[in-house]
């Protein structure tokens, strides 16, 4: 399955994908940057070709899988990413949302749940990639747990 993200919005930690940068060098920061996340994805391994990222390896949870691929999009120069990620134990699928100009939590939490208050599932379904509930940006893909 293929998850398309906002190419120019995202982690800013790779400045050298506006440059010349070879794809496994783009591959080799991505799994970087998903390792130190510990999301719970075991043999993890990433093909970049151009914006488009290529993920595999065995995710414990449909949550630890979505949270790898939200991690990898959510990196600036990546437009896509195409999932191969096997799940030993499923659960319900969540939503993805890409976050406008004005959306908070709150705003997003009260459009899926009908209740401005339930923000938190969201910040904690999107935790480690968000820090801080006032902490969005858009063109920001977000999990939107069942």
């Amino acid at each position: 399955m293929m998850f398309d993200f906002v190419k120019t919005a995202g982690e800013k930690m790779m400045s050298f994908f506006s440059g010349d940068a070879s794809n496994d060098d783009k591959a080799t920061k991505i799994t970087e940057f998903v390792s130190k996340l510990d999301l719970g994805v075991s043999n993890f391994s990433v093909n970049v070709n151009d914006d488009v990222a290529a993920v595999s390896g065995e995710a414990q949870s449909t949550e630890s899988k979505e949270k790898t691929i939200v991690a990898v999009g959510n990196v600036e120069g990546i437009a896509k990413v195409e999932d191969k990620i096997t799940v030993a134990n499923g659960g319900a699928d969540s939503k993805f949302y890409t976050v406008k100009s004005g959306d908070s939590l709150s705003k997003i939490s009260k459009e899926f749940y009908g209740d401005p208050m339930k923000y938190s599932a969201i910040f904690e379904a999107n935790k480690p990639m968000l820090d801080h509930p006032d902490k969005i940006y858009p063109g920001q893909t977000l999990r939107i747990p069942a």
